[in-house]
C-alpha cells in the first residue's frame, strides 16, 4: 500500500494559504476600509511579537526549572514548539493566520494543541515500530 505524500500537502497548504489570505484581507478590507486593515495588520503582528516573548521566555524559565530538578523538559518543550510555531503564524500578514497563531499562543488553546500533537507522535511511533 502506498502511503501518502507527506510533503504533497504541505505545499499544496503553502500555496493556498496566500489565496485564503488574500482573500480575507479584501473582505475586511471592503468592510473597514484598506487603511484600517493594513493597521490592524500591523497590530496584530506587534502583538503576536510581545506575547510570542512573552510565552517564550516563560517556557524556557520551564525548561530550566525542569533541568534543574532533574526532570525531563518534554512538556516545556512542547510548549517552546507551539509558540515559536504560533509567532511564525503572527508574523504573517493575514487574519487567518493570526488567528491560529493566537491559538499557538494562548496557553489554554495550546494545552489542546500539546495533546494533539503528542496522540499525534504516539500514532506515528506504533505505525513504525509495528
Amino acid at each position: 500500500m502506498k502511503k501518502p505524500n507527506f510533503f504533497g500537502g504541505w505545499i499544496f497548504l503553502l500555496l493556498l494559504l496566500p489565496l485564503i489570505e488574500l482573500w480575507g484581507l479584501i473582505q475586511v478590507g471592503s468592510l473597514i476600509g484598506a487603511l484600517n486593515t493594513i493597521l490592524l495588520v500591523i497590530l496584530t503582528g506587534v502583538l503576536g511579537i510581545y506575547l510570542t516573548r512573552q510565552e517564550g521566555l516563560q517556557a524556557v524559565r520551564k525548561v530550566q526549572e525542569n533541568m534543574m530538578r532533574g526532570e525531563p523538559p518534554g512538556d516545556a518543550i512542547l510548549d517552546g514548539l507551539c509558540i515559536l510555531a504560533g509567532g511564525i503564524l503572527l508574523l504573517i500578514p493575514g487574519f487567518f493566520t493570526d488567528l491560529l497563531g493566537t491559538i499557538f499562543l494562548i496557553p489554554f488553546t495550546r494545552n489542546w494543541i500539546k495533546r494533539w500533537i503528542i496522540i499525534w507522535i504516539r500514532k506515528k511511533m506504533e505505525q513504525h515500530y509495528r
